[in-house]
């Protein structure tokens, strides 16, 4: 059985601190490139970060460099996003996806095989 299950999401004030979660199950991540995109409301989804499965070379989008930080964990099978200094045009939906070997500049997977349920994140005071 193939599962991609998100986790982590939730309101939070800006400056504040989140950090996403998402287990694979029949699947291993350590074959793939793995990152997180997002979906603000009436807006296209933006990548948002991402590892390479060749060299562990990581990409991260400019609105997030600095704040945001992505890993992964082989022995869990689980990968993560660490959100700080949080603003609210971080709101959003965000999703996990892992697929081929390779990531775009701009933090996407280049070819998506997986991806999670999606999670929101809210950022407000």
């Amino acid at each position: 059985q193939l599962q991609f299950v998100e986790s982590g999401g939730g309101l939070v004030q800006p400056g504040g601190s989140l950090r996403l979660s998402c287990a694979a199950s029949g699947f291993t991540l350590d074959y793939y490139a793995i990152g997180w995109f997002r979906q603000a409301p009436g807006k296209e989804h933006e990548g948002v970060s991402c590892i390479e499965s060749s060299d562990g070379t990581t990409y991260y989008a400019d609105s997030v460099k600095g704040r945001f930080t992505i890993s992964r964990d082989n022995a869990n099978n689980t990968m993560y996003l660490q959100m700080n200094s949080l603003k609210p045009e971080d709101t959003a939906v965000y999703y996990c996806e892992a697929g081929g070997n390779y990531c775009s500049n701009s933090g996407r997977v280049i070819r998506t095989h997986f991806w999670g349920q999606g999670t929101q994140v809210t950022v407000s005071s």
